[in-house]
């Protein structure tokens, strides 16, 4: 949850009178906002893992008493010492800061940024109230990412760990990214992969399908023969169509009789028909295909070569490609510096099963 959903969630649950947008309730507390309100009675949430709260369900404290009578005199001291510290003297702070929790600092850029966030979504001037408050949420999110990190979830949340790992390979890459390549760039790239930019090239492709389900049983007797049959057919200049009523069966999903990409072909037919049919001439028949339902006969009616665009056609493809490809490198090498200074143990154990295996 981001400061903006803190920021929201609590104020969708009392009324923020602060901002002019909504009005108080009758029975507030002293008529205070939402936000303030909230803020002031917190709710213990108990986390899975922390040895240091405690279970209101059972009712038991996870700590002795005098180990929560040390804690207090702890926490006694500390208040006293908050009391004498010039807490308001913002010299304290780095010149950038606009918070310091523990040893982490909030800085400046990032708080006007959450504040122009948060203006745009109330579409409306906000007050010093709002701005101290979004200041406060921004000081609990870090408290609560601290926290976090202290029992470990980075390490065994699947999803923690996904968005740590996202947010580094994002601010790898922008790096790259930052920097625009030179037209002179942008023409190498394109030239020394030219093949990668060709699109490829098209087919329209028939095809009759000889279902095996029923062999045995179908009285035009078993796919094989049928496929047999219909080729010669085909050949001596029978229409498809009329082969296809004679002989064929219904295909569950037929491939479109238009031009198409290789790659579509082949999901229609599969890579083992698409060859047969790559290697043939235009309106030349296959001969019968075995796949794992039945037979196929299939013909190439037409084709389209591959087209080569020009530059100037694709230029911000081209461009793009080439930042995307230096982020994969800058990531690479990235990772290879990491795995360098960082000692990686293998259990080479794992693989040798896999290596026996037929």
């Amino acid at each position: 949850m981001t400061v903006l959903n803190l920021l929201f969630t609590d104020a969708r649950r009392e009324p923020i009178g602060a901002t002019g947008n909504r009005h108080h309730p009758p029975n507030s507390p002293r008529g205070e906002t939402g936000l303030g309100y909230a803020a002031r009675r917190p709710r213990a949430v108990p986390l899975r893992g922390d040895p240091t709260l405690t279970d209101p369900a059972s009712g038991q404290a996870s700590t002795t008493p005098w180990l929560l009578l040390a804690g207090a005199a702890i926490g006694l001291g500390v208040a006293a010492f908050g009391l004498l510290e010039r807490r308001g003297d913002a010299s304290a702070l780095p010149p950038e800061a606009a918070a310091v929790v523990g040893e982490r600092t909030i800085r400046r850029i990032d708080y006007r940024r959450v504040l122009a966030g948060v203006e745009g979504d109330l579409r409306s001037p906000i007050d010093e109230a709002m701005r101290r408050r979004v200041l406060d949420r921004m000081i609990d999110e870090e408290l609560l990412v601290q926290r976090a990190l202290g029992l470990g979830l980075a390490g065994i949340d699947r999803r923690v760990r996904g968005e740590l790992t996202s947010g580094l390979i994002d601010s790898i890459v922008s790096e790259v990214d930052a920097e625009e390549p030179s037209d002179g760039e942008v023409s190498r790239h394109y030239a020394e992969n030219v093949d990668f930019f060709t699109r490829p090239g098209r087919l329209r492709v028939r095809a009759i399908f000889f279902s095996a389900r029923r062999d045995g049983s179908d009285p035009r007797g078993n796919a094989r023969e049928r496929a047999e049959g219909a080729l010669v057919q085909l050949r001596a200049g029978d229409p498809p169509s009329e082969v296809e009523a004679r002989s064929g069966d219904p295909q569950v999903s037929p491939v479109p009789d238009t031009l198409l990409p290789a790659s579509k072909v082949r999901d229609y037919l599969g890579p083992r028909i698409l060859d047969h049919v790559a290697d043939l001439a235009s309106g030349t028949w296959s001969e019968p295909i075995s796949s794992g339902s039945g037979i196929y006969l299939a013909t190439p009616f037409e084709r389209e070569a591959p087209v080569v665009p020009r530059l100037d056609e694709i230029e911000p493809l081209v461009r793009q490609d080439l930042k995307r490809r230096r982020g994969d490198d800058a990531l690479r090498e990235y990772l290879s510096a990491l795995r360098a200074q960082t000692p990686v143990a293998v259990d080479e154990s794992l693989f040798e099963a896999t290596r026996d295996e037929p």
